[in-house]
């Protein structure tokens, strides 16, 4: 079978990477149900999808990506609108998917699928009501963890050793990441209380990070921090600055322009697993070499 697929993407290179996107896109659209549905406590599983006006949506205005531009956007039952952010959603998950696919061999890209799409819903719910639910923060670091002894090559421990060697060495650095990852936010998160009397993050952050850890280990879970800092101030403080002026334009009080981390986290940790991963490795690697030679 493993030959099959092989030749088969020696004959159809695009074949594979089709049929991620479109296994992603299936994804994004069972994420969106977890966004919208977590935070109000309601099942992820039954019932099925359903219109604003309490119809049933039937599979064919239910296809990923395709159905929201068949529709124009409107339910075909009350003609109501329904947002642009599902097939985006699906199109990100289809694309991250794919990107990871291109990355990773299989038995390290199947828990990498699973840690970005619970990176997608924490953003989004974050975005949607300024809090991250445990189920995907404390519920992601256990299982994290869990398949960091799993699957050592997540943390890429091939060695030429027993499985349990390698196993071991995985768990380890998913445990260090989770540590260090939720402990570096602790103390920005009580250093901002400091120096700005006021909560600088929740404690969703925090357990997130220890999410992002067991996924990235140490180095991807300090890079999610800063480098999902810089993201998120070079496109939040423009933002906001231009808010504030058309505020004082206009003579009226400047808009709430509270801003959840979470997103910028999980962000970080997206760029770190689709692109920086080498880089960051490495420069920490020339750091501990010079520090411990």
């Amino acid at each position: 079978m493993i030959e099959a697929a092989e030749n088969l993407q020696t004959l159809c290179p695009w074949f594979w990477p089709l049929a991620v996107f479109i296994f992603g896109a299936c994804v994004g659209s069972f994420l969106n149900v977890c966004v919208y549905r977590i935070p109000a406590g309601k099942s992820i599983v039954r019932p099925g999808s359903a219109c604003a006006c309490g119809k049933p949506i039937a599979w064919y205005d239910n296809i990923p990506i395709l159905s929201w531009f068949l529709l124009r956007g409107k339910a075909r039952c009350c003609k109501a609108p329904f947002s642009i952010r599902y097939p985006l959603i699906e199109a990100l998950t289809g694309c991250v998917f794919t990107a990871v696919f291109l990355l990773y061999p299989f038995p390290q890209a199947a828990p990498l699928w699973l840690f970005l799409a619970l990176l997608i819903v924490g953003a989004f719910i974050d975005l949607d009501t300024m809090e991250l639910p445990d189920i995907i923060t404390v519920g992601g670091t256990v299982i994290g963890v869990i398949l960091a002894f799993a699957i050592p090559q997540l943390h890429a421990q091939t060695y030429d050793a027993p499985w349990l060697f390698n196993s071991l060495r995985s768990g380890a650095i998913a445990i260090l990441g989770a540590i260090v990852g939720s402990g570096v936010i602790v103390w920005i998160r009580e250093i901002g209380h400091l120096v700005f009397r006021r909560e600088a993050m929740g404690l969703g952050d925090v357990v997130l990070m220890g999410c992002i850890g067991a996924f990235c280990g140490w180095q991807g879970a300090l890079f999610a921090i800063f480098g999902g800092s810089v993201f998120g101030a070079a496109l939040m403080i423009p933002w906001v600055l231009f808010s504030r002026l058309r505020a004082r334009q206009k003579d009226t009080p400047p808009a709430d322009t509270a801003i959840p981390f979470g997103p910028w986290l999980a962000l970080g940790a997206a760029v770190y697993i689709l692109g920086a991963r080498a880089g960051v490795d490495t420069y920490f690697a020339n750091i501990q070499s010079l520090l411990f030679p």
